[in-house]
C-alpha cells in the first residue's frame, strides 16, 4: 500500500498538508468540501504537492515535518516539483 504527503492550495495560496492513503480520493474530497473543517472555510481546491511512502509512519514523519516549515522552506519545496504552482490533479477523472 502507498501512503501520500500532499499539499493543496486556493486562490489566496493557503496551504494545507495532509496525509492518506488514497491521494485521489482525498483530493475529490477536499475540492467537493464533503468534510467541514479547514480545507472547506477556506475553499483548498488544488494539489500542487505530493510525495508517496511505502509506510504509513514514514508518512506520518514527513507530514509533521513539513507542517513544522516556514512558509519559505515550503514554497521552495513546491517550486521543485511543480515550478508552475499547477493543479496535479486537473487530469483526474471528475468522477
Amino acid at each position: 500500500m502507498s501512503y501520500y504527503v500532499y499539499m493543496m492550495t486556493n486562490k489566496h495560496q493557503t496551504l494545507y498538508t495532509g496525509v492518506t492513503n488514497d491521494l485521489e480520493r482525498r483530493v475529490y474530497e477536499h475540492k467537493n468540501k464533503l468534510f467541514k473543517g479547514f480545507t472547506e472555510k477556506y475553499n483548498i481546491d488544488r494539489l500542487i504537492y505530493y510525495e508517496v511512502f511505502h509506510e504509513i509512519t514514514d508518512a506520518i514523519a514527513r507530514e509533521k515535518q513539513l507542517k513544522g516549515w516556514t512558509r519559505k522552506k515550503k514554497d521552495d519545496l513546491i517550486f521543485k516539483m511543480n515550478p508552475e504552482s499547477k493543479d496535479l490533479s486537473e487530469e483526474w477523472s471528475k468522477g
